[in-house]
């Protein structure tokens, strides 16, 4: 009997050791729905102690507004955040991505911190609680956008950037909730993302990798790092758009066969390894349903040209002088006038030998009552002649309050095109791409702006603009 109650004593012991560990184990390693008490205690301490809670977009101010130098939280304040990002397949070290919210996100951001598969502590959707006091926010490399959360700076002969967190800071400053949620990616198009999409899990619609990466796979061995694959859209558009995805060496995934159909892709904005442009980064596969068939993109005989200009009925050397069309010197006296070269005519801005020390001119071409039900794309061909600074421009713009008469009293917004460089050849016509406007209702107006000046050995030239579209579905 005594034996018997020794043994039952032991394996009483041996029960609780076991328990005593796992719980250890859970609370550092996995994904634990209760936190250890230490860990709810820090929590708990912060959500009483009268801490204030500072949005992410507040948060990432403080740099820009320091001139884009680190700055040192030194006030007893936290942001509420979801992860985003998962080191679980190897595309992300010692980071993590973050979203202002579950669902409809407004501010992506990084933190930085000494630790690999993070994601057994912090998996994807958890919901974090980040002490800043003590904390520098900044960038991980400067210039590159991606505002970042690290704890302490570094400066070099490029300036100073921030550093990863210790161990130590991660445990007093990262704190887990127990909530985690599940995540709704952002639906974007190619054309929506920009440097404020950093950080964020979204979701592209009807996208698939270009033809002639049929066969290939999502790393190409070739490469020392990282791979980026093109992806193209042509959804309600003529031709098509285009967005990269980079995937890392490191990636579990790096051999699987890049899928050949089309459909959805989700993962997160973020910026190449050299941070050169904006990509998209995949968690996992999962984030992958391309199975459909793959798109056509539309011809111009599928829309309905609502406004074409070409210039050719004009008289050479004359100035713009169109019914419904606006030429305005803004400053000095040069304005549009119509040019022919090689039997090709087209409107032309030359401010040079004009003899003002600045020349802004417009032309706007008649107002296009655009219905908010349809789609509509401006497109241009735009060429340049001896522009040899970045003070002589040529800019796209759109107004919707333009009465037609006073140019200056007008809101005018920039329109992204692409446009002749002073590094174009000389009179070489270059495809503006199209711009879509189908977001836009009412009347608009769209006005081409050339900034110079007409002095003697001035870096001043001239732009050119010709075929001029506004296409309609």
């Amino acid at each position: 009997m005594i034996k018997t109650n020794k043994f039952l004593a032991f394996l009483m012991i041996s029960a609780l050791t076991i328990a005593n560990i796992s719980c250890v184990q859970s609370d550092d390693f996995s994904v634990p729905d209760n936190l250890g008490a230490e860990e709810n205690k820090a929590l708990d301490a912060l959500l009483s102690r009268g801490a204030t809670e500072v949005s992410m977009a507040e948060l990432k101010l403080k740099y820009a507004n320091n001139y884009k130098k680190p700055v040192l939280i030194d006030t007893d304040v936290y942001i509420k955040a979801y992860i985003s990002s998962s080191d679980k397949e190897g595309s992300f070290f010692k980071e993590v991505f973050l979203q202002d919210a579950p669902e409809n996100p407004t501010a992506g951001i990084k933190i930085i911190l000494n630790q690999v598969d993070i994601y057994n502590q912090f998996n994807w959707g958890r919901e974090v609680y980040i002490q800043l006091k003590g904390l520098y926010i900044g960038e991980e490399r400067v210039g590159n956008g991606m505002i970042t959360i690290g704890g302490n700076t570094s400066t070099d002969q490029y300036g100073t950037t921030v550093q990863r967190l210790t161990e130590n800071q991660r445990a007093q400053h990262l704190l887990r909730s127990q909530n985690s949620m599940q995540l709704v990616p952002l639906n974007l198009k190619f054309s929506d993302v920009n440097i404020g999409h950093l950080g964020i899990y979204v979701q592209f619609n009807a996208v698939e990798f270009l033809d002639d990466l049929v066969g290939k796979r999502y790393f190409d061995p070739a490469q020392d790092f990282d791979t980026l694959r093109a992806m193209q859209a042509c959804s309600n558009d003529i031709g098509y758009s285009y967005f990269n995805l980079e995937t890392s060496s490191f990636a579990a995934f790096k051999e699987a066969l890049l899928p050949t159909g089309n459909g959805t892709i989700k993962g997160i904005i973020s910026k190449t390894f050299d941070d050169s442009a904006i990509v998209l980064v995949l968690n996992d596969l999962e984030g992958i349903n391309m199975t459909g068939s793959r798109c056509t993109p539309m011809s111009i005989e599928n829309y309905n040209i609502v406004f074409k200009e070409d210039f050719e009925l004009d008289v050479d050397d004359t100035n713009v002088n169109k019914e419904g069309w606006t030429n305005f010197a803004q400053t000095g006296k040069a304005i549009w006038k119509t040019q022919i070269s090689d039997e090709n005519k087209f409107a032309e801005f030359n401010p040079m030998g004009s003899g003002n020390t600045s020349n802004i001119g417009w032309l706007i071409i008649p107002g296009y009552n655009k219905n908010s039900k349809s789609y509509a794309y401006l497109n241009f061909k735009a060429a340049q002649y001896q522009v040899r600074s970045s003070t002589n421009t040529l800019e796209v713009l759109i107004s919707k309050d333009y009465d037609g008469a006073n140019v200056m009293a007008a809101t005018w917004q920039p329109l992204e095109a692409t446009l002749p460089s002073q590094n174009s050849h000389s009179h070489e016509f270059i495809d503006s791409g199209l711009i879509d406007l189908s977001s836009y209702e009412g009347m608009l107006y769209i006005a081409f702006k050339v900034t110079g000046n007409g002095r003697a050995n001035s870096l001043s030239g001239a732009y050119l603009i010709d075929d001029i579209l506004i296409l309609e579905k």
